[in-house]
């Protein structure tokens, strides 16, 4: 069965930088609230109850009609639904052994690396190795960091680039919210159950948590992914990889505001570089880029 993509106009495409951000400081203001309850609940189960009710919000807000579903766009989903599970179990570990920051500039890794694959001309691939210079900078020998958050940051990182490639799809595929609403049951389907197996004793003689879970899913799921889906209609994969690079200022303040996190000036030198590719791909996120001059090829 042949499937239409999804081609929507190129109206708008200016307001990527805003809604970037906007889509950052909700992701990371939900994962300082994340990190605070580490100390009555586990990350893995604040990553299960992220998802569940990310899932079920969604799913009540749009009620999908899944026998219009096609086997292509199923693919698609499922595949999206994993990458969530995996994404929000490795970065919530991260974050508990990393500064805010610091996680959030490790995981970059993932869409820098994408942006440098995908790059065409020579100022994307220099704004690219810019920011990574900032992450190898961070992450390079004689950082004092946790080897073990530095290798969950960067499956988080891993994750985060097939998560860049599998929402675009996605968004391409179902002119709504359905695509998402469809992937976060999938990553629920698999990710709540194994939560509730290792962390539901602590959720129950915590019940309180679950508020924390609730607003951890609004703040750091539902509308980043929501935004996200929506600039990803808008620009491609690499200016989007590069307009992550914002995020690193935005975790380092947030941890430092709610979190009293201390970032020493190494790392700082580094997410500032980080900052700064974001700050140069800025202008020319709104810019159609190259590999939207064709629609994908249509699955069948």
């Amino acid at each position: 069965m042949m499937v239409q993509t999804v081609r929507l106009p190129r109206q708008g495409t200016a307001t990527a930088p805003a809604l970037m951000l906007v889509q950052i400081a909700s992701l990371q203001a939900g994962s300082a609230v994340a990190k605070e309850a580490y100390a009555s609940i586990g990350p893995s189960a604040l990553a299960g109850m992220r998802l569940f009710f990310s899932a079920v919000i969604l799913w009540l807000l749009v009620r999908p009609s899944l026998r219009r579903v096609t086997a292509v766009q199923w693919r698609a989903v499922i595949l999206l639904g994993l990458v969530f599970a995996a994404m929000n179990v490795a970065y919530f570990q991260a974050i508990s052994r990393l500064p805010i920051g610091v996680a959030a500039t490790v995981e970059l890794l993932g869409p820098l690396a994408l942006s440098i694959a995908l790059s065409r001309r020579l100022e994307h691939l220099a704004v690219a190795l810019l920011a990574l210079a900032g992450v190898l900078l961070l992450t390079g020998p004689g950082a004092s960091l946790s080897a073990a958050g530095l290798v969950l940051g960067g499956a988080a990182a891993l994750c985060r680039a097939g998560y860049v490639v599998l929402s675009r799809r996605v968004g391409r595929l179902f002119p709504d919210w359905t695509g998402l609403a469809l992937a976060l049951a999938c990553g629920a389907c698999v990710l709540t159950p194994v939560s509730a197996v290792t962390d539901g004793v602590t959720v129950a003689a915590h019940p309180a948590v679950l508020l924390t879970g609730l607003l951890v899913a609004l703040l750091s799921s539902l509308i980043p992914y929501a935004l996200d889906m929506t600039v990803l209609r808008r620009i491609d994969a690499r200016a989007f990889g590069v307009l992550l690079a914002l995020s690193p200022a935005v975790a380092a303040a947030v941890g430092f505001l709610l979190l009293r996190e201390q970032l020493t000036v190494r790392q700082l030198a580094a997410i500032a570089l980080v900052v700064l590719a974001g700050a140069c791909s800025v202008r020319r996120a709104g810019r159609p880029a190259a590999l939207e001059a064709r629609p994908d090829t249509p699955d069948s």
